[in-house]
């Protein structure tokens, strides 16, 4: 069979939207599971977040079909307070589980004003910041974050001790685009490395160390060999470890060294571990006068001197709001590598990809 060349492609929402569903129709995945798992990857597409969006379906329903991710599975509380629940996702879809828990802990923040949310024995669950977004759509600021297996040096360190564990946030505003972060605490997502590795284009020095320590640019041993470092140094590694505390030690999930890959053919469950927590802001105070504070304080960093050659100043998450306008006007442009990964998934589950790519 003649393989298309990489390039780039143009869909719509509701088409891709569409070929994942079927997709996972065609992996055993029930309706709500696939439905939630669509809007979480779609959405985070339609943001400009490539790494972390379509392209990952091929290797969740890779581990559903290996059974590192169960199909059949969905998850149950298995303690919780006013404030407060643990889930055990039992190996479910993690993008649904995690959907669903954060829904759990804006539900208990209505009753209470702030509510946390901890999952174990879970997988990759995508962009911590969707989930801190379905907050901030509520009124609501949202935290979100999860572990991951080691694939990071802290320092002093020359081989792994730490996930990427991403953290995010998201806070509604008034006038303004509402905020939100959504980073890796490593200097990079682990997903830029393997989109570098597909395309063959190259990396700084800055993102990987060899097996002694030493920064390089060679990714060819990665993950096998050479190991992730996190960003700003002490900083990352510092926060990387309150994701760590907050996601796998309160939770019951693995903690380091007991997190395998979802990325690696591997027998065993991923056992990541998940945190959500979400604060009713209008139990503080009214939702209108925090949404025109909030105004206040990103039109006050807008108006800052602008540096030499700077064309404006962004708030955190606008640039992918102002993306997410431009995709759903005019469709989503994906990039070479997520259109591969889609055309390996249709190929993988029997579906024609050439009905989502010739519309």
């Amino acid at each position: 069979m003649n393989t298309p060349p990489l390039t780039s492609a143009r869909v719509t929402p509701e088409d891709l939207t569409r070929f994942c569903l079927e997709a996972m129709r065609l992996s055993g995945l029930n309706t709500e599971d696939a439905r939630l798992t669509a809007e979480v990857l779609v959405t985070t597409d339609t943001l400009g977040t490539f790494t972390h969006g379509t392209r990952q379906l091929r290797g969740l329903l890779k581990n559903v079909r290996s059974g590192r991710i169960r199909a059949d599975a969905h998850e149950t509380v298995t303690a919780q307070g006013p404030a407060w629940a643990l889930v055990d996702a039992h190996d479910a879809m993690p993008t649904a589980v995690a959907y669903r828990s954060m829904e759990l802990a804006m539900h208990k923040a209505k009753t209470s004003g702030i509510s946390f949310v901890g999952v174990k024995q879970s997988s990759h669950y995508g962009a911590a910041g969707f989930y801190a977004n379905l907050a901030a759509r509520q009124d609501m600021f949202g935290l979100s974050m999860c572990n991951v297996d080691p694939c990071m040096a802290v320092p002093g360190a020359k081989g792994r001790v730490l996930g990427t564990n991403p953290i995010a946030y998201a806070a509604p505003a008034g006038t303004e685009k509402p905020l939100f972060l959504d980073i890796a605490t490593s200097a990079v997502a682990a997903t830029k490395i393997y989109t570098a590795k597909t395309l063959g284009h190259p990396i700084p020095d800055t993102w990987l160390i060899d097996e002694e320590g030493v920064p390089t640019r060679d990714y060819s041993q990665f993950p096998e060999k050479t190991v992730q470092v996190p960003m700003a140094g002490h900083k990352g590694y510092g926060l990387a470890v309150l994701v760590e505390i907050l996601t796998a030690v309160l939770t019951g999930a693995g903690i380091l060294s007991e997190v395998s890959s979802w990325v690696l053919d591997l027998p065993t469950p991923t056992n990541e571990g998940h945190a959500f927590i979400a604060i009713d802001i209008g139990q503080i105070m009214p939702i209108g006068h925090f949404k025109t504070r909030m105004d206040q304080m990103i039109q006050e960093i807008k108006s800052a001197p602008l540096a030499k050659d700077a064309q404006r100043i962004y708030l955190p998450g606008e640039i992918e709001l102002e993306r997410q306008e431009q995709a759903l006007a005019n469709g989503i442009l994906l990039p070479p590598d997520v259109v591969a990964s889609l055309r390996g998934t249709a190929e993988d589950v029997g579906l024609d990809a050439e009905q989502l790519f010739t519309h």
